[in-house]
């Protein structure tokens, strides 16, 4: 029986042939007496880079569906059954090659973990197939966001809250998104996720802790995933209010220190790392920690980009350098730093043995600190890490032509 199906790497004419320009696409096997009574055996997730829609299907449908597009709308397919995994995969010349691979107790519990009873957190609105929703879903009251401020003793999101409701969710979705990656990774070590060895994730700069708290709560109460979240801040009263509030709500997996990344300590391995606008030249000390302290995921919302804005200037470069138009006017110059900055820590990423990707976080016109570098540690093949990149020892064309130092590179 098929538990889950993930597709991903579309084609380019993806919304031709569906109607969206999907990114990608989770099944899930549905376990509810009223799925099944209604032959709705599957629960089935359309992701755009803005939005998700949901469509329930019958076993004979997500069948089909799967025949019709795995390795061929979609490039990268990745079935699940209970004894097994298998990975469809197409390659540029539209060669189809499929993969298998057994799956222990330990995998296939994780995967009915993530399964169960999920449909419950869902939203829809009736006689409708497309519908946004949120892995946090609106009207039932969730503690840590009552006692933020974001929700009603109701369930009801505070108006003036949505946004921060909304980024909160598109967080989860995007961490949500590297799991598989790192429950496979943790397997690769011979250290599955259990309760006596739970997933680690550390929030650099946690400030308030929104996102902090809702990462505890999408793991604990909703996936249902063992995990132990720490976060670090240099305010003594904002984190005092957070482990205040996490004692009242009773959360012995999630506490918070003052502190900063070096004082975090170099006995700790967490999976995950997780920093939210931490400022300027922070975030290449968070992602510095990260790469040495092997994490296996990465999720970093940059801010505040000052270091090489301040190096830049017309007479950095010649009158005839392709870079001096982007160093005359002010406003340029800084989004053109900016976007220098956060291009040399994914390429510093992957040099490092990560797959790098720069996602939107939230739309524009909400922040304009709006880039999130999303990172996986890549495995081989054979299921061992990779190994670094054969040009980690080039300097970056960008540096020397603009004559730069960036933080990260200088850590490395």
């Amino acid at each position: 029986m098929i538990l889950s199906v993930t597709f991903s790497k579309p084609v380019k004419n993806i919304s031709e042939i569906l109607g969206e320009d999907y990114t990608r696409i989770k099944i899930r096997l549905l376990t509810s007496s009223l799925a099944v009574s209604k032959n709705e055996n599957y629960f089935a997730e359309f992701f755009t880079k803005t939005q998700v829609f949901h469509k329930k299907m019958s076993e004979n449908e997500a069948k089909d569906f799967i025949a019709l597009h795995a390795g061929k709308t979609f490039k990268n397919c990745v079935e699940r059954t209970e004894s097994e995994e298998i990975t469809i995969l197409a390659n540029k010349k539209g060669k189809v090659t499929e993969l298998r691979k057994k799956i222990d107790a330990d995998e296939r519990r994780l995967t009915q973990i993530k399964n169960n009873d999920k449909e419950k957190n869902y939203t829809e609105k009736s006689g409708s197939e497309k519908t946004k929703h949120y892995l946090i879903p609106e009207g039932q009251a969730v503690p840590f966001l009552v006692h933020l401020g974001v929700m009603t003793a109701e369930g009801k999101v505070v108006k003036a809250k949505y946004d921060k409701f909304r980024q909160i969710n598109r967080f989860l979705e995007m961490l949500d998104d590297v799991l598989d990656d790192v429950f496979r990774l943790r397997e690769s070590e011979k250290n599955p996720v259990t309760e006596e060895s739970p997933l680690g994730i550390v929030d650099f700069g946690s400030g308030k802790s929104y996102l902090t708290f809702a990462v505890q709560y999408y793991l604990s109460e909703i996936k249902k995933i063992p995990a132990e979240i720490f976060g670090l801040d240099l305010k003594e009263d904002v984190i005092s209010y957070c482990n205040r509030l996490a004692q009242s709500l009773k959360l012995e997996k999630l506490s918070f220190a003052v502190g900063d990344i070096a004082s975090f300590g170099e006995n700790k391995h967490p999976d995950i790392i997780i920093t939210l606008h931490a400022c300027d030249t922070a975030t290449d000390y968070a992602l510095d920690y990260a790469i040495k302290q092997k994490a296996k995921a990465i999720l970093s919302v940059p801010c505040c980009q000052h270091e090489i804005n301040l190096q830049l200037s017309p007479k950095s470069v010649s009158a005839d350098s392709p870079f001096a138009p982007l160093l005359k006017h002010g406003l340029i110059k800084e989004r053109f730093s900016a976007l220098v900055t956060d291009a040399l820590r994914a390429e510093a990423l992957e040099k490092k043995g990560y797959k790098v990707q720069i996602l939107e976080f939230i739309e524009e016109s909400a922040t304009p600190k709006n880039l999130l570098i999303r990172a996986v540690r890549k495995l081989e093949s054979g299921g061992t890490k990779s190994s670094v990149s054969e040009n980690e020892g080039k300097k970056n064309p960008l540096i020397e032509e603009l004559c730069l130092r960036q933080t990260l590179l200088d850590l490395l």
